[in-house]
């Protein structure tokens, strides 16, 4: 069994941890910390959990982190930097679900995140973490960058055009115009996130930049080898759960004969957690609610040359607790859909 502790577990990204990770077969849960809510029992925070989770929070210094296989850091930024040298030299696996170990460039992360980096030497050995793209390098890793959730669905649904040996659209004008549920905010108090502020409402935030785009043009440019320009204009909508983004990229002259929906059924063949849907297709976040599957629609409107590609997913499973159970089964070598295989739910 996998001893497993979770720095961070009042969360919505530390509750869907628990969710699946209780029900995960191979998984011991073996501490989750929270400071604050030291010693209250899990399941009284969570009645979701009751009967399936019998832990009570611990505070970090009580948590006898050491002692676990993996931990999972579903903290704000900055935290799992300042512990995954210590966790590593105990034999400690790292698994964080924040920012800390994503951007490559050390000054790229501290203009976008405003803090110093604490460990560049475990930066650089960091892994990130999306299995489509770095499935053998997570198998050897230590400590894993999970990628934010916009940056999922972006990287995901551009990956076919770039990963070809030649290009196929106008690489330097991708465009990605992308919405999240309110949940993408994380379990905290603020204004924007309100019911009164957030229901009946539809407006985008960060166009003059933000946080996840650095990561996924850095992600995109090692997919495709080279430089790529990315538009990224995010989205607030009134739900709970769920991102749809919808990409758009300009066919080149030279690709106008490619057929766009068999190389995205092509480059996804067998993998588990992604489904590319038939032709025509308008995929809908709640299709994937609460599972760790991504949906992808492609089109190419009169037969032009703009490709739109629609892409849906949890924002907090795929886009999150899923994808780093996914990664930790590739690093324990599990079957990587372990305890992953739950069907979304409806309505």
């Amino acid at each position: 069994m996998i001893k497993v502790g979770i720095v961070g577990g009042t969360g919505y990204t530390g509750v869907e941890l628990l969710r699946l990770l209780a029900a995960h077969p191979q998984v011991k849960l073996t501490a989750i910390t929270s400071r604050k809510e030291d010693g209250l029992p899990v399941a009284d925070m969570f009645p979701s959990l009751r009967g399936h989770v019998s832990l009570a929070f611990s505070a970090p210094e009580k948590a006898n982190l050491k002692e676990c296989d993996v931990v999972f850091f579903a903290t704000p930024h900055g935290v799992a930097m300042a512990q995954a040298p210590e966790l590593l030299a105990a034999g400690v696996k790292v698994i964080d679900l924040a920012a800390d170990f994503r951007l490559k460039d050390v000054a790229q992360f501290e203009k976008w995140y405003g803090m110093p980096h604490a460990c560049p030497d475990v930066l650089e050995e960091a892994v990130y973490g999306l299995p489509e793209v770095n499935r053998e390098a997570i198998r050897k890793a230590r400590v894993i960058g999970l990628p934010g959730c916009y940056p999922t669905s972006m990287q995901l649904g551009f990956a076919p055009l770039l990963a070809q040996g030649r290009q196929l659209v106008n690489e330097s004008m991708l465009i990605a115009d992308c919405k999240s549920g309110v949940s993408g905010a994380g379990r905290k108090a603020e204004v924007h996130t309100l019911l009164a502020e957030a229901a009946d409402n539809f407006k985008a935030y960060g166009v003059k930049g933000h946080r996840h785009l650095p990561e996924t043009t850095q992600g995109l440019q090692a997919i495709a080898g080279r430089k790529i320009g990315l538009t990224f204009v995010p989205h607030l909508v009134p739900m709970i759960r769920g991102i749809h983004s919808t990409l758009y990229a300009t066919i080149l002259p030279e690709a106008r004969d490619v057929d766009f929906q068999a190389l995205y059924e092509k480059h996804f063949a067998g993998e588990t957690f992604v489904d590319v849907m038939p032709p025509g297709s308008h995929p809908e976040t709640r299709s994937v609610r609460a599972s760790n599957k991504l949906r992808i629609a492609v089109h190419r409107p009169e037969g032009g040359d703009l490709l739109v590609i629609l892409v849906v997913e949890d924002n907090l499973v795929k886009g999150a607790a899923g994808q780093g159970v996914q990664c930790m089964n590739l690093m324990f070598g599990l079957e990587e859909g372990t305890g992953l295989m739950q069907v979304p739910v409806l309505p």
